[in-house]
């Protein structure tokens, strides 16, 4: 028997009380000190973590203040620099960096100093290229090794790295990479996706075309795609292959503390996509904290960890991607998964990532909320996917998780004999490349509820008069700053952008734009976008609240509501269902779906109309487009209202673009 395991969490409190004499009751204490002593608060993450500056920083926080604020001004720092420190002892005890599958079953394992010779080799190729610090490098390629290795390339040598999902399409791409002007593009000729081979060689042809910046072009052959269209060009696996004395004694570059990283984009609903940068440094103290400290993952290589292997499932498309990246930050193996989670469209499978999981050893399984949703609308029992017991922690983002999907999860896990799995719910966004709320593997779980407030997140519930409230429906705000809110917009002269997407409801203070609960016991229960807010009566909800209630019906598979509200005229809320194989929308049916949300909300959140549809829009990342079909059925064009490259199935919008003009003509 070995020692046994003290959560990340704790460990911390323990180096606070040792080295800082600094020690507190309860994390709610812990929680009220990172966010009013912000300079102690992040100092002591940079020193628990062993960060390095060659360096000495003027100061933690110039300036208590949002947005512009400076952090650690005056020190040096790389993103890979934190990241490659862990390559000896990694590789001494035999780790692989990341592991990785596709649909084809095929898995490659890439060891820590094998990643670290592709980076460098790749990195030398760009700045033989012309690659200086500031430039951009685009890239569109899906979730592979060889992406993670782009990524860190580029950034090691200071150029600003920008990724896009091969599954969007040549517009929506464009959008984004027109903006921020890059000089190198790295792309892949295709994919394989659902059980198809998708070929992508026209589209990067377009892309290159487009992008009249780019002087060069690194190709993946991921699917062996006739490519001689896209000549000249480099190969990205020649590349990354290259060896010799160069390549060993290559060096990431010291950069400012807020050098940019990379540029990631908002969800693109109306006009152009925001390109959002975040800097090196205060990415990475955000990524430890969440990664480390909240998702309790320990480093792989050391003795209190289970041999971490960490996966999420993502697309590149998606933050979570970059978050799932970061576990590397600290020694982790990370596991990824090229495909689609439910296997071939009309055979669909959702044990595929849990049979992935159990093979591979994971101990940390995180994928979208609707995942585990759809895992159990599916009937999955996972005792069929494999040996999962190395499974101890369950990670969930990107909208509510249900009570009842928490715990049909959980129930699963207590017949595969894992009786106090931890659910690890997040929520937290692309905007600033971290989490606000989390989990804490020693607060009590409650279904439905987030456990805690993230360390050094000043979170807050308000309402309407801008005053924080407990046990009420608020905007989510954070009062104070945190290192990797975005630096600024690309291309945004005086900052206009960056200030209305956040701050013009309340100045100095961050709106992120969801509506939040904050018991008294201090969980946190997201309840939906602010700005699709359901207000019926007097009384405002979220939307999150009547899905819960509306998809717990064994007949309905999705749903999506909107609340159009008409300058002088009453509102009208229509609820759209997308029910299961056999079933109709019939008087039968839709009392049983008004009597569910009677019964779990109120007769005031009763929908004026339900409608039978085949598809609920959804973006790339899986969220419900509610404001743009709240906006499309108020009377605005589509085109104004969604861009439908950036939808994971637009073909689903002509009906509502039927049902808005039937609207709009009566």
């Amino acid at each position: 028997m070995g020692a046994p395991y003290v959560p990340q969490l704790r460990l911390y409190q323990h180096w606070l009380r040792e080295q800082r004499g600094l020690a507190f009751a309860s994390y709610d204490e812990l929680w009220r000190w990172s966010t009013s002593d912000l300079s102690a608060f992040w100092q002591s993450v940079w020193d628990y973590f062993e960060l390095h500056s060659p360096t000495p920083a003027q100061s933690v926080l110039a300036e208590e203040k949002m947005p512009d604020t400076r952090w650690f001004e005056g020190a040096s720092f790389n993103y890979v620099h934190q990241l490659l420190r862990h390559v000896d002892a990694a590789d001494a005890a035999g780790l692989p960096a990341v592991v990785a599958r596709n649909e084809a079953g095929e898995q490659r394992e890439v060891g820590w100093r094998e990643l670290r010779a592709q980076v460098a080799a790749l990195a030398l190729h760009l700045r033989a290229q012309g690659v200086q610090p500031g430039d951009r490098v685009a890239a569109y390629l899906p979730n592979v090794p060889e992406t993670v290795v782009a990524f860190l390339a580029t950034v090691s040598i200071g150029g600003v790295w920008s990724l896009c999902a091969p599954d969007m399409g040549t517009n929506a791409v464009l959008d984004r990479f027109k903006q921020i002007e890059p000089k190198v593009l790295i792309a892949c000729d295709g994919v394989r996706y659902a059980g198809k081979a998708i070929d992508r060689v026209e589209v990067v042809a377009q892309l290159r075309a487009g992008l009249p910046s780019v002087t060069h072009l690194v190709l993946l052959e991921a699917l062996g795609a006739d490519a001689a269209a896209l000549a000249p060009c480099a190969d990205f696996t020649q590349a990354a292959a290259q060896r010799g004395a160069e390549v060993d004694a290559f060096e990431p570059v010291w950069l400012p503390f807020d050098h940019p990283l990379w540029i990631v984009y908002s969800s693109g609903t109306t006009g152009l996509p925001e390109p959002i940068v975040h800097g090196h440094g205060g990415t990475v103290l955000v990524a430890l904290v969440l990664t480390v400290l909240h998702d309790d993952i320990g480093c792989s290589y050391q003795a209190n960890s289970f041999g971490e292997r960490y996966h999420w499932y993502s697309s590149t498309g998606w933050v979570m991607w970059n978050a799932q990246v970061a576990g590397l930050l600290n020694g982790t193996t990370i596991c990824i998964y090229d495909g689609s989670p439910s296997g071939p469209k009309d055979k669909p499978d959702w044990g595929v990532l849990w049979r992935f999981a159990a093979e591979v050893g994971a101990t940390f399984f995180g994928a979208g909320a609707a995942f585990f949703a759809n895992c159990m609308k599916a009937g999955l029992e996972l005792a069929a996917c494999g040996d999962l017991r190395r499974v101890r922690a369950l990670g969930t983002t990107g909208s509510p998780l249900s009570a009842d999907v928490q715990h049909w999860g959980s129930a699963q896990f207590r017949g595969l004999g894992t009786p106090d799995i931890w659910w690890c719910n997040i929520s937290g966004g692309t905007d600033f490349a971290g989490a606000f709320i989390g989990g804490n593997r020693e607060l009590p779980q409650l279904p439905g509820e987030m456990q805690c407030r993230l360390l050094g997140c000043a979170v807050e519930a308000w309402n309407e008069a801008g005053q924080p409230v407990v046990d009420e429906v608020g905007e989510l705000v954070c009062t104070k700053p945190i290192p990797s809110m975005p630096l600024f917009f690309w291309g945004d002269e005086g900052g206009r952008r960056y200030l209305g997407s956040y701050f013009d409801t309340y100045p100095g203070v961050w709106r992120h734009g969801d509506w939040l609960k904050v018991t008294p016991a201090g969980g946190c229960i997201i309840y939906g976008r602010s700005d699709a807010t359901i207000n019926r009566h007097g009384l405002r909800m979220g939307t999150s609240e009547l899905y819960r209630a509306v998809e717990a019906l064994p007949e309905v598979l999705d749903s999506m509501v909107v609340d159009l509200e008409y300058l002088g005229r009453p509102s009208w809320m229509p609820l759209f269902v997308v029910l299961r194989e056999g079933q109709a929308l019939d008087a039968a049916m839709k009392a049983k779906i008004n009597g569910a949300i009677r019964d779990a909300l109120s007769p005031r959140f009763l929908p004026d109309q339900v409608y039978a549809v085949a598809q609920i829009p959804r973006t790339l990342s899986g969220k419900k487009q509610e404001l743009p079909i709240k906006k499309l059925l108020l009377g605005q064009p589509i085109e104004k209202v969604l861009n439908q490259d950036a939808m994971a199935n637009p073909e689903c919008l002509a009906w509502y673009v039927e049902l808005a003009r039937e609207r709009s003509a009566s």
